[in-house]
């Protein structure tokens, strides 16, 4: 799934992702897709890059 999701992103030219940025991606993706409660947004107010 995670794999899919970062393909389709690039080849519809959606965001282009760094080596970085897609680890977090894949981070994210990976405790969304094994938690056992329910998802909660989050609004990242920063950057990765301070």
């Amino acid at each position: 799934m995670v794999q899919d999701a970062l393909r389709m992103l690039s080849e519809q030219h959606i965001v282009t992702l760094d080596e970085d940025k897609k680890a977090t991606m894949v981070n994210n993706l990976m405790v969304a897709l094994v938690s056992d409660k329910d998802m909660q947004p989050v609004i990242n107010t920063g950057t990765l890059y301070q």
